[in-house]
């Protein structure tokens, strides 16, 4: 395999494992931010009407910054009915027919989420409710994202493809 298709792996799965170890920790933060509102909620009696979609924006960053890093992992779900009793062969080629698949999807995700984020910037976008957030940032890290796992999923193409030729990219 060229060399520029080596690299773009390497970065692409650096990049990947960075993010996703970020996504990783935002749990804590979560855990934090509803432990906060559940206190101040109940022993001091003052509530915190931010407490809930905070933690609510966190999951969805959470489950956006790990989509990279779990397709890189080979983490998702799979049926496996047929594909374990394929071959290394095999299973490369189902992988890069899926991931094609894939690559579709998420084109399509990644044009809707920036016409969304486009319809966000251009109306000042907010969330309805007693904190009124902006919904620019998680929408600008949902494009992010996305943009993301449609890198590493052509790095995922690239892995399969060394692997029929008999090669192995890391």
């Amino acid at each position: 395999m060229p060399n520029i298709i080596k690299t773009y792996v390497r970065v692409v799965d650096r990049l990947s494992n960075y993010v996703g170890w970020v996504a990783m920790y935002l749990i804590f933060a979560m855990v934090g931010i509803l432990l906060l509102d559940a206190i101040t909620r109940n022993v001091v009696q003052i509530p915190m009407h931010w407490g809930i979609e905070a933690a609510q924006f966190t999951l969805a960053a959470y489950y956006f910054m790990g989509g990279a890093m779990t397709l890189k992992n080979n983490d998702h779900v799979r049926m496996d009915l047929f594909y374990d009793r394929l071959s290394v062969r095999g299973k490369a080629r189902m992988d890069i027919v899926t991931m094609g698949c894939l690559l579709f999807y998420l084109i399509v995700m990644l044009i809707g989420s920036i016409s969304s984020l486009e319809y966000a910037i251009q109306t000042g976008e907010r969330r309805f409710s007693m904190w009124n957030p902006s919904m620019i940032p998680i929408k600008v890290l949902m494009v992010g994202c996305l943009a993301l796992m449609v890198l590493q999923t052509v790095s995922l193409i690239f892995k399969y493809v060394a692997t029929l030729r008999g090669v192995t990219l890391k």
